[in-house]
């Protein structure tokens, strides 16, 4: 049988570079007194022998890792994607790497992942929502590392935060629908249980359409978040067989929003002459659809820039001060609404 392959080390990169092993660990760190003949050498015999520095010494020596702890809480959205990925571009030039956890929008399953990421000292901890459990809570507050809590804007931050009101985005589609002297407007959501910034949207329903001495009762629940496109279209079947006077409706997200208008053309029913649908998140689908879905954009990429920026910041000053940022999510026109 063939003996493993043993990993090569920062010795065996040492003796073939012709130098001592401090030597390459010096090499390594960006910044060092190493001249650039002798770093070129030492990365050549490093990219020949497949070596690759184990920072794990390092970082218990400084009590310091090269990732942020970042948690989202569905992996196939398209707006958490785009949050990530800003993220990463913005902590790229500080040498930062993510490390990511998915909650399947549960709050207990964000308090083990929390637990979990600690454990392993990040620089910082981003997560997606304000709301947490009481355990979660105090694990963010005794972190003693940046956290930043973002999509929301929680009325008791943790720390800090780049987010906003989902509730007054909805509030802006019902003034909206209003305006153009629509009174009978639905509202299609999910298991307010977990999707708390569905709640969120949910409550913002609610408030407006009270705020205009309309009825807030057209409340269709279309399951566990995140709601896919069959299941918007099969809540939206469900708000015409028991409100078929509905006049516009409001979506969680443009997938759901997307089921609904799917639902309404397999019906006959015109979108918007007949029912005005509109969703939340500005996803690709809702922009090429026939009609193209009228939405709240909620700029995800720029959340993550931002959280970015603010994390560099704070890790540089050192500063404990709690940062709230507000993001301003635009009220897009489109077809389905005009």
């Amino acid at each position: 049988m063939d003996k493993l392959r043993k990993n090569p080390t920062m010795t065996d990169v040492a003796i073939k570079a012709g130098v001592s092993p401090m030597t390459v660990s010096r090499a390594f760190k960006p910044g060092s007194l190493v001249n650039d003949q002798t770093r070129a050498r030492i990365h050549a015999a490093a990219e020949e022998l497949g070596y690759v520095l184990d920072s794990t010494a390092s970082s218990l020596r400084s009590q310091k890792t090269d990732f942020v702890a970042v948690t989202i809480p569905s992996i196939n959205n398209a707006n958490f994607a785009d949050t990530v990925g800003a993220l990463t571009e913005g902590l790229k030039p500080r040498g930062l790497q993510i490390l990511l956890g998915y909650t399947n929008y549960d709050v207990e399953e964000e308090e083990r992942l929390i637990e979990q990421l600690l454990r392993r000292r990040p620089q910082a901890l981003v997560v997606t929502g304000g709301q947490h459990t009481a355990r979660t809570r105090r694990l963010l507050e005794n972190a003693h590392v940046p956290v930043i809590e973002t999509w929301d804007l929680p009325s008791t931050p943790v720390d800090h935060v780049i987010g906003f009101s989902n509730a007054q985005a909805v509030q802006v589609m019902v003034d909206h629908f209003v305006e153009k002297r629509l009174t009978r407007i639905a509202f299609i959501g999910g298991d307010v249980d977990r999707d708390t910034r569905g709640l969120d949207r949910r409550r913002g329903f609610i408030a407006a359409m009270q705020r205009h001495g309309l009825d807030a009762t057209r409340l269709i629940a279309a399951g566990p978040p995140p709601i896919s496109m069959r299941e918007g279209a099969e809540a939206m079947v469900h708000l015409l067989e028991t409100a078929p006077d509905t006049e516009a409706v409001i979506c969680v997200s443009d997938l759901s929003a997307f089921g609904a208008l799917s639902a309404c053309q397999r019906r006959g029913i015109a979108v918007p002459d007949q029912i005005s649908i509109a969703g939340f998140g500005n996803y690709e689908v809702g922009a090429i659809c026939v009609p193209s879905i009228t939405t709240i954009d909620p700029s995800p990429s720029e959340i993550g820039r931002r959280a970015a920026e603010l994390l560099c910041r704070v890790l540089d000053s050192g500063s404990n001060l709690p940062i709230c940022e507000e993001i301003d999510p635009r009220l897009l026109l489109r077809e389905s609404s005009i």
